[in-house]
C-alpha cells in the first residue's frame, strides 16, 4: 500500500508541481478547462488547497498563495472574486465532468470547472 497521497502523472517532482501550478492558474482564470481525468483529479485537490489558503487572509497565507500562483491578475481574481464567492464552502469548489476520449491517443478527457 502506498502511503503517499497523490498521483505522479508520469513526471518528476518539479515538472509535476509546475504542471499543477499552471493548470491551477488556467482554471482560476477561465473557471473551466479541459484536461485528462487523472490531471483533473489532482488539479481538484491542488486548487482546493490554494483557495483554502487564500481564505485564511493572513500575510503568511498570501505569501504561500503567491508561491503557488505566479500570475498577478489571477491572484487578484482569487482575493477579489473567488474567496468571497466560496467563503461559506468548506471544500469541493471544483466539479469534474467526463467528456469522452481524445482522438489521438484515446485518453479519457474531463472538463473541470469551478462550481457556482
Amino acid at each position: 500500500m502506498n502511503t503517499h497521497a497523490g498521483r505522479k502523472l508520469s513526471r518528476p517532482t518539479g515538472a509535476r508541481t509546475s504542471l499543477l501550478r499552471n493548470l491551477t492558474v488556467s482554471l482560476f482564470r477561465h473557471e473551466q478547462i479541459r484536461t485528462t481525468v487523472p490531471k483533473a483529479k489532482e488539479l481538484s485537490r491542488f486548487a482546493d488547497g490554494v483557495l483554502a489558503l487564500a481564505k485564511a487572509k493572513t500575510l503568511e497565507s498570501r505569501r504561500r498563495v503567491a508561491g503557488e500562483v505566479n500570475d498577478r491578475e489571477v491572484r487578484k481574481k482569487i482575493y477579489d472574486v473567488l474567496v468571497p464567492r466560496y467563503q461559506s464552502r468548506v471544500g469541493g469548489i471544483t466539479r469534474i465532468h467526463r467528456i469522452g476520449t481524445r482522438n489521438g491517443d484515446n485518453a479519457e478527457m474531463a472538463l473541470i470547472r469551478l462550481v457556482q
